[in-house]
């Protein structure tokens, strides 16, 4: 069973145009992330729960396959640059991030197979919560 997630309006706009861009190589990528947005809740910026991941959220996370922790900003695909700590939303770990809270966990998927756990450990920035409604 996977946990409740919260997606913004602004969000599931723009995500939502980011799947009907994608080529039909990255079918798999647009696959996860449309399962997602379907099950999300939707809520308008300004009512953003504070501990939710969103787009653009800095965020603290742990994998169990190998056990490490990272700190990471997700991402749209456009905006990625090496070696700048982001994650696009379209990796299995950016997917599986998105709408969660702190303390969630969620069971994925990588390309290969192989099953890894996910837990928020803490949402250190959110634009949402800093009053960047409008991003």
């Amino acid at each position: 069973m996977r946990p409740n997630i919260v997606v913004s309006s602004i969000d599931m706009e723009r995500l939502e145009a980011l799947i009907d861009s994608l080529p039909a190589a990255q079918s798999a990528a647009q696959h996860a992330l449309l399962e997602e947005l379907a099950r999300a809740d939707m809520l308008e910026p300004a009512d953003m729960p504070p501990d939710v991941v969103t787009m653009n959220s800095r965020v603290r996370f742990a994998l169990d396959r190998p056990a490490e922790e990272f700190t990471l900003t997700l991402a749209y695909p456009r905006d990625m640059q090496p070696g700048d700590e982001r994650i696009s939303v379209l990796t299995p770990v950016g997917n599986a991030l998105l709408g969660l809270a702190c303390g969630d966990s969620i069971d994925w998927t990588r390309p290969d197979g192989a099953a890894f756990n996910l837990t928020v450990l803490d949402v250190l920035y959110q634009p949402e919560r800093a009053g960047e409604l409008h991003r």
